[in-house]
């Protein structure tokens, strides 16, 4: 059995929801990873530290090939890739070995501009197409780990 394991830490309720939604049909164990800061409703829950990379690291120890992980740290989402697992985004993007690079080095470039005083923008509001393309792209990784 395949894990779908969520970066819970910045992960929208809305999405944990599809998630707790298909777990039922697809049987996958759902694992949630978040900092003690954070009131996570999941019966698998992992609570970690408040330091900057504990719940990534609990991320990747937790992680095999085969699995899916939801997070929106792009860093967080090329190394899963590099472990034989799936990643998407809580927005629907689909992270894969082709979009990565040019995802790392946009990181890079605004982590430098933030640096030198500038300001980046934050994520925009989530809306219901948001939630939409989440659980169409959630199904598609999801068909996809499934027959692996």
């Amino acid at each position: 059995m395949f894990k779908v394991i969520v970066d819970a830490d910045a992960c929208p309720r809305a999405c944990l929801q599809v998630l707790q939604k298909h777990q039922k049909n697809f049987k996958y164990r759902l694992l949630t990873v978040a900092s003690v800061d954070h009131r996570i409703q999941n019966s698998d829950h992992i609570m970690v530290g408040k330091g900057a990379d504990a719940a990534d690291l609990a991320v990747m120890n937790n992680t095999s090939t085969g699995d899916i992980v939801v997070t929106q740290d792009w860093g967080l989402a090329a190394l899963v890739l590099g472990k034989g697992a799936f990643a998407l985004s809580p927005s629907g993007r689909i992270y894969s070995e082709q979009n990565m690079d040019f995802l790392l080095e946009e990181r890079f470039l605004k982590a430098k501009h933030r640096r030198a005083g500038g300001r980046t923008k934050g994520p925009a509001a989530r809306t219901n197409q948001d939630d939409y393309r989440f659980e169409q792209s959630f199904l598609k990784v999801l068909d996809q780990a499934s027959t692996q």
